[in-house]
C-alpha cells in the first residue's frame, strides 16, 4: 500500500514539473536530457563575434558548450517525436486560440496519431521546444502591427507549424503565447490567477493572468500544442555535502550558493570560468535551458516565502524596487536575440517576482520562474516595454558543470536547407503568414535575393565588398531586409 502512494506521489509530482529532494538509493527515474538551446553563434555586449577563446573576454557563453542537439522525427501521421525527451508532440497549431478549460477538453477528445493520451504540455515540457536561434526581428519601415521580414521563430519550424499573432485582429505578431498547465503558486498583476506560457514569436517565458481570484471562467486564450509520454520536468536533488548539489534527473552538479552579489553579463561569464570550487575547475555559466530546468514552479515569494526553486540551495535575499524582500534574476548564458540590436540582451531567468511597474505601481508582472532578458550592460531602468519591466543588469550567478556539454571551438557549419537559415520558405505555414512576409520585401531586395532563402549572402550583392561589410551591421555574413539597401545607387 505504501509502494503505491509513494508511486502515485512522484508522478503527481512529475506532471506538474516541481522539484524535489530524492533519495540517492532511489534510482527508478532515468536521466532526463536537457536539449540545446539551438544557438551556435558567440556574441559580445552588442554585436556577434568570433568563438572567444579561453582566459579573453566573453568566453564561456552558450554557443562554445554544445550538449544534446535538438532532434526531431516527423511520424508522417500528424505528430513529431523528440528525439531527446522521447515526447511526442501535435504538428499543427489551430489559428484560433484556446483557453486553458478548452485545451484539456481538446486533449481528452484527441486520437492524433491513432493515440489517445494526449494532454496539455508542462512548462518544462513545453520549453524543451524553444530555438534560440530565433530573432523577434525589426524593422524601422515596417507598418505597426507588421510581421518583420527578417523575423524567426523560436521554434524549429521544419517540424513545427506556427503561427504568428494575427495583426487583422488588433494583436500584435509577438502575441504568440502557447499554453501549459503549471500554474504560478501566486498571482500577477494584482490578483490574475495565472499559468505560465512560452512565446515561441519572441524567446520568453512568462505568467499570463487567464482569470480574475475567484473566477471560474478562463478569460484569455493561446495557442495549443499538445503532448504525449513520460512526463518530463522533475528533478532528483542531492546534496552532496560539499557546497553542491548534483540533480541525478539530468547529470547537472550546481553550486549550492549563489555568487552573493549581482553583477553584469561580460562579469558572470567570466566568474563562472574561473570559478575553483570544491575540488572542480570546470564550473560554467548556465544556458537558459538548464537553468530554467531548476525552478520549482510549486514556490513563489508571496505563497512559500522563498525563491522559485528547492530549499537545498541558498539563494541571496534582495530588496527589490519596490523596496521589499525578494530574490533574484539569475543569468544564462545565452544571448537573446531581439529588436533593433541582436546581441544586446541576454537571458535571465526569474528565481524571485518578475517586476514591472503598471498604472504607477510595480508589482509581480510575469511570475517567478519567468524567462526574461536583460541588456548585457548598462544602466538599470523601471518602466520598460508594455508591462514596464525592471531591467536590472546587474543579476546573479549560479554556476553549473557537468551534464553532456562539451566545448565546441569555432562555430558550425551552416546548412542553408534547414531552420532558420531557410525561414522565407517555410511551407507549413499558413498562406496569410507567408503572404505577409513576401508583402514586406521590397522589390530590391527581392532581386538581389535570387536564391529566395529571405537574406542576401555576399556572393549575390551586386555592390562594392566593402559596401556590403558596412551594411551588414551583426557581422553574420549576410543582409537582412532592414540592413539591406532600399534600392540600387544613384547615378553620379
Amino acid at each position: 500500500m505504501l509502494r503505491i502512494r509513494c508511486t502515485f506521489i512522484l508522478s503527481i509530482l512529475c506532471l506538474t514539473a516541481s522539484t524535489n529532494i530524492i533519495k540517492a538509493k532511489d534510482k527508478k527515474n532515468a536521466p532526463c536530457p536537457i536539449v540545446d538551446t539551438g544557438q551556435d553563434r558567440c556574441y559580445n555586449n552588442t554585436r556577434q563575434i568570433k568563438y572567444p577563446k579561453r582566459s579573453k573576454a566573453f568566453f564561456g557563453q552558450d554557443a562554445e558548450y554544445a550538449s544534446n542537439p535538438m532532434a526531431y522525427k516527423d511520424n508522417k501521421n500528424g505528430t513529431i517525436t523528440d528525439l531527446n525527451t522521447g515526447l511526442m508532440w501535435s504538428k499543427s497549431v489551430d489559428k484560433n486560440k484556446v483557453s486553458l478549460t478548452e485545451a484539456k477538453k481538446t486533449a481528452k477528445r484527441m486520437t492524433l496519431g491513432g493515440h489517445s493520451d494526449w494532454r496539455v504540455p508542462n512548462i518544462k515540457e513545453l520549453y524543451s521546444l524553444i530555438d534560440f536561434r530565433g530573432y523577434t526581428g525589426f524593422s524601422r519601415r515596417a507598418a505597426t502591427g507588421a510581421i518583420p521580414a527578417n523575423a524567426i521563430p523560436f521554434i524549429n519550424t521544419d517540424y513545427f507549424d506556427f503561427e504568428y499573432g494575427d495583426t487583422n485582429c488588433g494583436e500584435r505578431y509577438i502575441d504568440a503565447q502557447w499554453l501549459t498547465n503549471t500554474k504560478y503558486a501566486s498571482t500577477t498583476m494584482n490578483g490574475d490567477e495565472t499559468l505560465f506560457g512560452v512565446n515561441f514569436a519572441d524567446g520568453r517565458i512568462k505568467g499570463y493572468g487567464y482569470k480574475r481570484r475567484g473566477s471560474h471562467r478562463d478569460r484569455k486564450k493561446f495557442f495549443a500544442r499538445y503532448v504525449r509520454g513520460k512526463p518530463y520536468g522533475f528533478n532528483q536533488f542531492i546534496d552532496n555535502g560539499n557546497g553542491t548539489i548534483t540533480d541525478k534527473a539530468t547529470g547537472l552538479m550546481w553550486t549550492q550558493k549563489d555568487s552573493g552579489k549581482p553583477m553584469n553579463w561580460e562579469a558572470a561569464l567570466k566568474f563562472a570560468e574561473n570559478l575553483k570550487y570544491a575540488g572542480h575547475s570546470d564550473w560554467r555559466l548556465p544556458n537558459a535551458k538548464e537553468l530554467q530546468y531548476l525552478v520549482d514552479y510549486s514556490r513563489s515569494p508571496d505563497t512559500t516565502k522563498s525563491p522559485a526553486i528547492a530549499p537545498v540551495f541558498q539563494t541571496t535575499r534582495i530588496k527589490n524596487e519596490a523596496d521589499i524582500k525578494d530574490f533574484p534574476y539569475f543569468w544564462t548564458s545565452t544571448t537573446h536575440l531581439d529588436g533593433p540590436s541582436p546581441g544586446k540582451s541576454a537571458t535571465y531567468v526569474a528565481f524571485g517576482r518578475a517586476l514591472g511597474q503598471m498604472r504607477g505601481r510595480i508589482m509581480d508582472v510575469h511570475g517567478a520562474g519567468a524567462q526574461r532578458s536583460d541588456p548585457k550592460t548598462g544602466k538599470p531602468e523601471m518602466g520598460h516595454g508594455p508591462q514596464g519591466d525592471a531591467r536590472r543588469v546587474y543579476n546573479y550567478v549560479r554556476c553549473v558543470r557537468g551534464g553532456t556539454a562539451k566545448l565546441r571551438l569555432k562555430q558550425p557549419a551552416i546548412d542553408k536547407s534547414k531552420y532558420p537559415y531557410n525561414i522565407s520558405r517555410i511551407s507549413s505555414r499558413s498562406s496569410d503568414f507567408r503572404q505577409k512576409r513576401n508583402d514586406s520585401l521590397n522589390r530590391h531586395f527581392q532581386r538581389l535575393d535570387r536564391n529566395g532563402d529571405g537574406k542576401v549572402s555576399k556572393s549575390e550583392f551586386d555592390g562594392p565588398s566593402h559596401h556590403f561589410d558596412k551594411l551588414d551591421r551583426n557581422r553574420d555574413g549576410y543582409l537582412s531586409q532592414d540592413e539591406a539597401p532600399q534600392g540600387p545607387p544613384l547615378r553620379r
